[in-house]
């Protein structure tokens, strides 16, 4: 059994799409056995309540530096035995010593097509206001591994989501979530967990059979 622990910030929507998944057997391995949240009475805590994963809060706010919160995540995570970390809707820094922790067993979903609207400041809905001020016609989904720099680990998978012309950032982002994040985080999650994920040289080959 490959353990997982889902990093999140808010609702949790990508957290609840990675439990659908896991209950139709789509995680190969994986089991969701943590949910930490970054602060308290987030509705993604009652995700995991409603379906029996535990879950805790650990708040930024309680630690006086990213590095003391950093120290606090990775020894947390290491003592519940999780083999793989998703960030899905975490909007907290971590540090080096995370990732130093789960080297290349951290993921994250973000919601453009790296490197498009990415980076420090491109997050939530600024992220689709940037695209559609960008006129781009195209939009969509990555997972990646998460590395030191934001948003520029190796590209695990991508999906592209087509750009209507009476977007709103608020349209744009539902139908990203819809028809990109929820289907390719699950899908990558599976991946690693069936071991078909290799990284050399800041890219991702994926074992086809």
């Amino acid at each position: 059994m490959t353990k997982i622990a889902v990093l999140v910030s808010g609702g949790g929507t990508n957290l609840q799409a990675l439990i659908d998944a896991e209950k139709r057997g789509e995680l190969g391995n994986g089991k969701i056995t943590l949910v930490i949240a970054s602060k308290p009475d987030v509705y993604a805590l009652e995700r995991a309540k409603n379906n029996g994963i535990e879950g805790r809060v650990l708040a930024r706010k309680e630690y006086a530096s990213i590095a003391d919160y950093s120290k606090a995540l990775a020894d947390e995570m290491t003592a519940a035995d999780i083999d793989l970390v998703v960030l899905a809707g975490f909007l907290t820094i971590i540090d080096e010593q995370v990732y130093n922790a789960f080297p290349n067993r951290i993921i994250n979903v973000h919601p453009a097509l790296i490197p498009s609207f990415c980076g420090k400041g491109y997050y939530g809905l600024h992220v689709h206001e940037a695209a559609l001020e960008k006129g781009v016609k195209v939009s969509g989904a990555t997972v990646h591994i998460v590395t030191p720099e934001c948003d520029a680990g190796p590209i695990i998978l991508q999906k592209a989501v087509k750009v209507n012309q009476d977007d709103t950032p608020e349209t744009l982002q539902k139908r990203i979530m819809e028809e990109a994040e929820w289907n390719i985080l699950p899908e990558a999650v599976k991946l690693f967990c069936e071991g078909k994920i290799t990284v050399e040289d800041n890219k991702v080959y994926i074992k086809e059979n």
